[in-house]
């Protein structure tokens, strides 16, 4: 079975009001579950990364006032997320949850986070509901380690990657790409080593003939030894804060694509579920769902 990294820590006390749906992770993972996509040794913990560790990524002096509740207001508004232990619990968790899954990608082949995404991080200051930037983290963690050469981070969620970007920027060996709604969040966003704005309101044929040529062209150019898949499920054409206008059907076949290339070409991929926003909670865990039901579908016929 296709392997899963995912922590009960992930939804945290929440307001279930608020516009970031923290109960999505154990949603997902419940839908997982009720779906047969969950078995007796497929499903693996993540432990807690410490901060030395995530200093790979970002400024000891932001990581520690991040944990004693130290940043100013302006700083938290930023991110847009009340402070809680729990919070900082599960931001400490979720980046080494990624990290395993992109263990097991170059183990298996192919593997899925049920999180992760959080891509507004940047070095010294959260933005956008992400506090810890987890792609970037795993990525100079696996560069630093000697576990892969080069790594492609493909990122089709709707809002660009600025902080994996910024944090990244002078790593030669991972190389960014991000593919968005050009006129949505963050609105001044930073240089990735290749950016696709899309039109707002794009649909599923000219998205999908975009998302496609540009991997292909970065798969056979660059020759990753392993690519991060942010499956960014706020492309759907309902979502509150996507403006894109992509069908459940299109993400699905977006997915399918970008999984099949990777497995194609036998470079490991893992995903991460990245962003989407819905009042409906049950909804918005099925839309997240999809990249892990077309990973356990794709997983057995190329592995």
């Amino acid at each position: 079975m296709l392997p899963l990294v995912y922590h009960p820590n992930y939804s945290c006390p929440f307001p279930p009001q608020h516009r970031f749906v923290m109960s999505k992770f154990v949603r997902l993972h419940d839908y997982c579950q009720q779906h047969g996509l969950i078995g007796q040794h497929n499903l693996l913990r993540p432990q807690a990364a410490s901060l030395q560790d995530l200093s790979r990524a970002h400024s000891r002096e932001y990581l520690a006032a991040l944990c004693d509740e130290r940043l100013d207001p302006q700083a938290w508004r930023r991110i847009g997320l009340p402070w809680s232990q729990g919070l900082i619990d599960r931001t400490l968790t979720a980046p080494n949850g990624t990290l395993l899954s992109a263990r097991l990608a170059l183990q298996y082949g192919m593997s899925s986070h049920l999180a992760g995404g959080t891509h507004h991080a940047h070095h010294d200051f959260g933005s956008g509901f992400c506090l810890i930037n987890d792609l970037a983290y795993t990525a100079l963690t696996l560069l630093h380690t000697g576990e892969v050469k080069r790594i492609l981070i493909f990122d089709l969620d709707v809002h660009q990657r600025d902080g994996t970007a910024a944090i990244l920027a002078h790593e030669a060996q991972a190389f960014t790409c991000s593919v968005h709604c050009e006129k949505n969040f963050p609105f001044r966003k930073s240089v990735s080593d290749l950016d696709v704005g899309l039109e707002t309101g794009l649909a599923d044929s000219a998205y999908l003939e975009v998302v496609e040529q540009t991997l292909i062209r970065l798969l056979d150019e660059q020759q990753p030894d392993l690519v991060l898949y942010d499956a960014g499920a706020d492309v759907w054409e309902h979502d509150v804060l996507g403006h894109l206008n992509i069908s459940l059907n299109g993400v699905r076949e977006r997915d399918e694509r970008v999984l099949r290339h990777c497995l194609q070409r036998h470079i490991p991929v893992t995903t991460v579920i990245g962003g989407g926003y819905d009042s409906d909670h049950e909804r918005l865990a099925r839309r997240h769902a999809i990249v892990v039901e077309t990973a356990a579908h794709l997983f057995p016929q190329y592995l």
